[in-house]
């Protein structure tokens, strides 16, 4: 499912950017344990995006990629 998320993104808007290959590890602390989970970062850049779109997209990956939350940020951005 992770590995599909580039290309719906893509088809959307046009384009995505993925870091899904990049070694990247998540740890936090949760009581007396450190938990660890796998992190991927998929990129797009677009004039607008609603936040409909991305409260709904936020929802749908924490349900089918079981994850108590995910992480969707916007930023703004200045071509130079």
């Amino acid at each position: 499912m992770v590995r599909q998320i580039p290309t719906e993104l893509t088809d959307k808007f046009g384009g995505a950017t993925s870091y899904i290959r990049a070694p990247a590890d998540g740890l936090w602390r949760s009581g007396d344990t450190t938990e660890r989970d796998d992190i991927a970062v998929v990129e797009v850049i677009v004039g607008k995006l609603a936040p409909e779109f991305r409260r709904s997209l936020r929802e749908r990956l924490e349900r089918e990629l079981l994850q108590e939350e995910i992480v969707i940020r916007a930023q703004e951005i200045m071509a130079l």
